[in-house]
């Protein structure tokens, strides 16, 4: 097994087919049939569906580990590239989309001014998206909503959002300022899907006085059941930094005061440890948040402004 077959094995992975993935590699794709053929036979299992394209279980379960010893290698040959104290290397971050409106562009440009070889690999996605691909080591580190439950994940909290109704022109609750969570249930709404943190968060909510939230319908994606709401399909309840700022659309946002805030937090492997690139701009994130939260209506900083517990 050499690093060759196990590169070839995830770019077929994130790219579908074994031409794609010889374009991603700067090869042909023969170099990668005859990588993967070599690593199958060495382990006795088939990696890839000739047929049908994508892995088979097995190769699911293998590239979960060679992301791992691949990432492993990038980040030995940053640390070690380390010259008169610059820090070398990639970092890929997930992020939350209504997070990084805000808080990517001054992030980016700090880095890119503190480690000007230090380059920031940016995808955006929700928690039930960014969490996955963090554990299979798609990402160095993710900024998601808590609650997280997995031992494998170091979490820090960096900040604590409201909670709001959200909704278009015409709402029937488009008059009030405030709601209690009781009389919320008793309306059909936009919620995330079961399980996803934020739904989680909801429904413990919502259990705590005795009652239930009814679903219109289950959409993943606070962003666009922040959209939704606004042009009128249903009312939501969303993070205050997913509720737009302009008065180009028309929607109001109403307070439910027994909803907690959303917690965003910085989540990474607990091991390995983090490159010396990822702990730098960990550094920056670190810095740069206070000045950029702010500005931001809803948001909260400090160990106050966070729930005892985000499980």
């Amino acid at each position: 097994m050499d690093i060759r077959q196990l590169a070839a094995l995830v770019a077929i992975a994130d790219h579908g087919t074994f031409s794609a993935a010889a374009r991603a590699l700067f090869t042909v794709q023969s170099n990668v049939s005859s990588h993967i053929a070599r690593l199958e036979k060495e382990l006795g299992v088939v990696l890839v569906d000739r047929a049908n394209g994508g892995l088979t279980d097995d190769g699911v379960r293998v590239v979960e580990r060679a992301r791992r010893v691949l990432r492993e290698l990038d980040d030995i040959s940053a640390d070690i590239a380390q010259t008169n104290g610059d820090i070398v290397g990639d970092v890929r971050l997930g992020i939350l989309g209504t997070t990084a409106r805000w808080l990517l562009p001054r992030l980016l440009a700090e880095t890119s001014a503190r480690h000007p070889h230090v380059r920031a690999i940016i995808a955006e996605g929700s928690t039930s998206v960014l969490i996955p691909a963090l554990l299979s080591g798609q990402y160095n580190a993710a900024i998601i909503h808590l609650p997280v439950d997995d031992p494998e994940v170091t979490l820090h909290p960096l900040f604590a959002e409201d909670l709001l109704l959200l909704v278009g022109p015409g709402h029937e609750l488009g008059g009030r300022d405030e709601i209690s969570l009781a009389e919320l249930a008793g309306h059909r709404l936009l919620l995330p899907p079961p399980g996803s943190a934020l739904r989680r968060v909801l429904d413990r909510a919502a259990r705590s006085i005795g009652v239930q939230l009814e679903a219109q319908a289950e959409i993943d994606g606070v962003r666009l059941l922040a959209t939704l709401a606004v042009d009128g399909h249903g009312a939501a309840i969303v993070p205050a930094t997913a509720v737009p700022q302009t008065a180009a659309r028309e929607h109001h946002s109403v307070r439910v005061p027994e909803l907690p805030p959303r917690v965003v937090a910085l989540a990474y492997h607990r091991r390995p440890p983090p490159s010396a690139a990822a702990r730098a701009v960990f550094e920056v994130l670190h810095d740069c948040l206070p000045a950029r939260a702010l500005t931001q209506p809803g948001v909260r900083l400090g160990s106050a402004a966070f729930p005892l517990s985000h499980r």
